[in-house]
């Protein structure tokens, strides 16, 4: 227990740094006059280094230990944030891109290997079977997004405040009483076991772990598809403020946190773990599919709907969070109880590279898709991602019959 908390207290800090990073880039440069699809490009190295980085921490953890890779990835985040605060303004705008696509490159390198190690973290600590495992799974995974969005708060309230340099530097000094206190906390030796010795055994999952990783692909990209660079910049638009507009996703993403921490609540658990939650994650991702394709319904309805765009597509994301957190929640236990014991953090790490494929094509597709045909597009997109994710959810049910359940 004393593990877990301190493994969650410092990703709690970690990922309020990275939650005001983002929306420090984000608006910074909106406000510089950089075009939605530019705004996409300048998240695409930190998306793209998060597979990548997720496969290599799930190994490293392995080989390694939880703690030098937490301590790895914290100091991976303060360097970044430096080589962001040294972006000067009097460089042109190709050059800008490029500084600040590399900065960050490396936070999402440091954002994943945080990741990985922190929920393989809780596989390993866990010793009260499923029932132990999905409430601390959801605790984390509801507790990091609430503190995820105070980072949304924080980024559009420091970039307000202190402007963009000063928030970096506040930012970098948080990261250092986090990096110091959890070197001294924990123990040198959590989660060392054999790593895959090949890249053909990392890459040799059960039938579980790759369904899952499938659909939590379209499940992110579903998410960030309107929700990294069409919904901030259509709010913006409508006349929002930069705190305003980072209040509200603050808000919402606290929300959805908390939803995710109660989901054990919301579905009827089994004794193997897995028989019930299968056709509860098939039902809520059945849920989640019909909120933007009402949503994209009433926007092209337009004068039919005695509303405003704007509130239309506030209540319709309200909607979309109470689904959503549940789906993401069962996700993240359904992974920590298809992995393997003895190389949990490798197919945790497997699992969460999907994750980032499908945060980078949504992010992609956010900027693209929101400067094509506004958030119409952006939500079309969602829809289809979902109708995807879907159907390979529903793929997950074969292996109920399975004794072994598709696990590795």
């Amino acid at each position: 227990m004393y593990n877990y908390l301190v493994i969650t207290a410092s990703y709690w800090g970690f990922t309020l740094t990275d939650g005001a990073l983002r929306t420090l880039v984000l608006f910074h440069f909106f406000k510089l006059g950089y075009s939605p699809f530019t705004l996409a490009f300048l998240f695409l190295l930190y998306e793209a280094a998060g597979i990548i980085a997720n496969l290599a921490g799930g190994w490293l953890a392995s080989r390694f230990g939880i703690r030098r890779m937490l301590v790895l990835g914290i100091g991976l985040q303060i360097g970044g944030l430096l080589f962001l605060s040294l972006l000067n303004p009097a460089w042109g705008a190709a050059v800008s891109v490029i500084w600040v696509v590399a900065a960050q490159g490396v936070a999402g390198v440091a954002k994943d290997i945080t990741k990985t190690a922190s929920k393989s973290a809780i596989k390993i600590t866990s010793v009260d079977g499923n029932n132990q495992l999905f409430r601390w799974v959801a605790w984390f995974t509801g507790s990091k997004n609430a503190t995820k969005g105070i980072g949304f708060f924080v980024g559009g309230l420091l970039l307000t405040t202190v402007g963009f340099k000063s928030a970096l530097w506040l930012l970098v000094a948080l990261l250092v009483v986090i990096l110091v206190a959890c070197f001294m906390a924990l123990p040198a030796g959590l989660g060392v076991s054999n790593a895959s010795k090949s890249v053909k055994e990392l890459f040799s999952k059960s039938t579980g772990v790759n369904i899952l990783a499938g659909a939590r692909i379209f499940m992110f990209g579903a998410r960030d598809v309107w929700f990294v660079v069409g919904l901030p910049v259509f709010l913006y638009s409508a006349g929002w403020d930069f705190w305003a507009v980072g209040g509200f996703l603050a808000a919402w993403t606290i929300a959805y946190g908390a939803v995710q921490a109660l989901a054990p609540a919301l579905v009827s658990r089994s004794p193997d773990g897995l028989r019930r939650e299968l056709p509860a994650a098939c039902l809520w991702i059945v849920v989640l599919t019909f909120v933007p394709a009402v949503l994209l319904l009433l926007l092209e309805l337009g004068e039919v709907v005695p509303l405003e765009r704007e509130t239309i597509v506030i209540i319709s994301l309200l909607v979309f969070g109470l689904p959503f957190a549940v789906n993401s929640s069962l996700h993240s236990y359904l992974i920590l109880a298809y992995a393997g014991s003895r190389k949990a953090a490798e197919d945790v790490g497997f699992y969460y590279a999907a994750n980032a494929g499908g945060r980078l094509i949504g992010t992609l597709l956010s900027g693209f898709l929101y400067q094509a045909a506004g958030l119409s597009g952006c939500i079309a997109g969602s829809l289809l991602m979902l109708a995807i994710c879907s159907l390979l959810t529903f793929g997950l049910l074969r292996l109920a019959d399975d004794p072994l359940h598709g696990r590795s």
